[in-house]
């Protein structure tokens, strides 16, 4: 696995990391034993960034991570999050970007992750209430004394990282990008490349939509996501469906799997992106990583550039709800 770093920020870590927020929920049952088998895997394989965040699984999947990667520490750049409100039924309640908060937070972090510093420390939405330079000047305080390594936003609009980035440098954004979410080619790339920061790409095969395997919703948990994400509505879903049929056309040509030219895609954009797919099970962790060896010509480039134009995808994001926390 090759490396990259992100930005200028000095931090080096996988071409490809992985996101482990469905290890613990989102997208159906859990299985804890197979979640650390492919975490296992993946450190075997040269993945060495590992993304988490306190709000997956209300704290579960910091634990997970924590037991998974015991006695091997310095194999690993942890990544989690904080900031993204749960009550205590699991509802969403509005982010929170207070120092005191930012200071408990990581404290409560670094006891389930069962670690004393933390590579990678995101803010996970941003929050309107509080100024960012309040919340990056308290991350920036961790940073000092020895709790964290590194701070990123997530969902940040340009303005906001600019603000932050005057207070403590910021090593990464991470927000969804994929073919069918492009939206941050237009402002957010060109202002985290002005300013030397890395990009992380999060469902960068568009929860699992751009592997070519769902034919339906029908087969999803009761409990998934995915049942009530716009994208996925009967109202989108046959569109976004004929989008994925250039991907399986392409892949059937190069001989690989549709999630791997959706990845060596993200992988192309610049060496600063890093994708973090997801996944809880080793047989897709092994496709997700060799996608790092799936090379897309210009030709290939021209022909998803062609059938994935920005804004080419029916629904957003997220419902109405969500799509209000993002780009704050």
């Amino acid at each position: 696995m090759q490396q990259r770093q992100l930005g200028r920020s000095g931090l080096t870590v996988s071409t490809l990391g992985l996101g482990c927020m469905g290890m613990s929920e989102f997208y159906g049952a859990r299985d804890d034993a197979e979640s650390i088998a492919t975490i296992h895997r993946a450190i075997e394989l040269g993945v060495t960034l590992l993304d988490s965040a306190d709000m997956y699984g209300m704290g579960h999947n910091e634990e997970l991570l924590g037991r998974a990667i015991k006695g091997m520490r310095d194999k690993v750049v942890l990544a989690t999050k904080f900031g993204n409100m749960r009550g205590p039924n699991g509802e969403r309640l509005p982010p929170n970007g207070k120092p005191e908060h930012v200071r408990n937070a990581c404290d409560a972090s670094l006891k389930r992750l069962g670690v004393d510093v933390i590579d990678l420390y995101y803010q996970h939405r941003v929050d309107p209430k509080t100024p960012i330079e309040d919340t990056v000047g308290a991350m920036a305080d961790l940073v000092k004394a020895g709790k964290v390594r590194f701070l990123g936003l997530s969902e940040a609009a340009p303005n906001t990282i600019r603000r932050a980035h005057n207070v403590h440098p910021i090593a990464a954004l991470q927000t969804e990008y994929s073919l069918w979410s492009r939206d941050v080619e237009d402002e957010i790339l060109p202002t985290l490349r002005e300013l030397g920061i890395g990009f992380v790409a999060y469902a960068p095969l568009g929860r699992g939509f751009l592997t070519g395997g769902i034919k339906n919703t029908k087969d999803f948990a009761a409990d998934d996501t995915r049942r009530v994400a716009p994208r996925f509505s009967d109202a989108n879903f046959s569109r976004n469906l004929a989008l994925v049929h250039t991907v399986e056309a392409l892949a059937k040509d190069k001989g690989c799997k549709p999630s791997q030219i959706a990845l060596a895609w993200v992988m192309s954009r610049g060496n600063d992106v890093v994708p973090i797919p997801g996944t809880k099970r080793r047989t897709y962790l092994e496709e997700n990583v060799a996608a790092a060896n799936v090379t897309l010509s210009a030709a290939d480039l021209d022909r998803l550039e062609k059938a994935f134009p920005k804004g080419a995808a029916s629904g957003e994001r997220y419902a109405a709800s969500g799509m209000q926390m993002l780009n704050l």
